[in-house]
């Protein structure tokens, strides 16, 4: 995504916000200084608790995947090819215990309902984690970086769940560069591009974690009033950043700047209400927010099979698209030559 379009993407997000009644201070889930401590309270609440008291998952699905197909926001739909059925929405972040646990109850509904034609399933990588400090960041955007990575090559599905099968424990470094490569090599990605990819997209997640962020993060503090930083979102504050001499054009292309836009992205989709965006995992089905019962082995069926058919609001990334960016793009606007 070039600088242009970034500040397009912004201003659609900044219309969006706008058009809502509530402005949503309470509700951001990515509010500078102590939001995203706030997040990790969210995230291990109600549907963390609940799964974790289950205890069980779904039977393993064997059977051949349904076709993935690449989003052009960097999403994926794994769906039969013009099924007409409800669409679950999986927001996750690969650093997210609670999304581990979902993953290891529903996983395996997920793709037997896709193959078998009865849900549209649209994964939606985000990074709820991005302003926190290291290792927890660079666990989060690294991981989510590599699994856009996967996508390319249409293994988005089995590096997810090669990437939470792995998962570090929060507090402990994870993801390296080295194992993220490997994986992709244990899930079918031969093609070295995926690696170069990784490789560009690490120094990318280094500078953001390192450098960027921390020094717009104090820039902000001591120019900005409080009142106004607390309701200003990630984008709202790069935004800022932009025009106050902390550049974020090193993210243009990159998959780690595509993520950031991902998670600004659903809280503007689900700012407040019922379907308020608060947390991950989020399972909405047709727009609409679940509740714990989609935490449990058959619950997750139960939902889709009440549901009606819906519709995908993404598209297909063109082909054109696909050639970029590519992995020097990443490597160059990390600085790196």
């Amino acid at each position: 995504m070039g600088k242009a379009s970034r500040r397009e993407a912004r201003e659609r997000l900044k219309q969006e916000r706008l058009k809502q009644q509530q402005r949503a201070k309470r509700n951001r889930l990515l509010a500078i200084i102590g939001a995203a401590v706030a997040v990790v309270a969210l995230v291990v609440g109600g549907g963390y608790l609940y799964m974790s008291s289950q205890g069980r998952s779904a039977d393993e699905w064997n059977g051949a995947l349904a076709p993935q197909v690449l989003q052009d926001d960097g999403s994926v739909v794994m769906a039969e090819e013009g099924a007409s059925a409800p669409v679950v929405e999986v927001y996750a972040d690969f650093q997210c215990p609670a999304c581990r646990q979902f993953e290891t109850v529903n996983a395996d509904t997920l793709k037997q309902l896709a193959a078998e034609g009865q849900a549209i399933v649209h994964y939606r990588p985000v990074s709820i984690f991005a302003q926190q400090s290291d290792p927890i960041s660079t666990n989060s955007l690294r991981g989510g970086a590599a699994a856009r990575a996967a996508a390319d090559y249409g293994r988005f599905v089995q590096y997810n769940d090669v990437l939470f099968e792995n998962q570090p424990r929060e507090g402990q470094q994870g993801f390296s560069v080295e194992d993220l490569k490997s994986w992709g090599e244990e899930v079918g990605i031969t093609d070295p591009g995926f690696a170069e990819r990784v490789d560009a997209e690490n120094r990318v997640v280094e500078r953001f974690v390192s450098d960027y962020y921390p020094e717009l993060s104090q820039k902000g503090q001591a120019e900005i009033p409080q009142d106004e930083l607390a309701t200003m979102t990630l984008p709202d504050l790069m935004a800022w950043g932009d025009e106050h001499g902390v550049d974020s054009s090193f993210l243009d292309g990159t998959y780690v700047g595509e993520l950031l836009d991902a998670t600004a992205a659903v809280n503007a989709r689900y700012p407040s209400g019922d379907n308020r965006f608060s947390g991950t995992p989020s399972i909405y089905i047709d727009g609409t927010l679940q509740g714990n019962d989609v935490y449990r082995v058959n619950g997750l069926t139960r939902a889709v099979e009440e549901a009606a058919p819906g519709e995908v609001d993404t598209r297909p990334l063109s082909a054109d698209d696909s050639a970029t960016p590519s992995p020097s793009a990443a490597e160059t606007s990390s600085g790196k030559e």
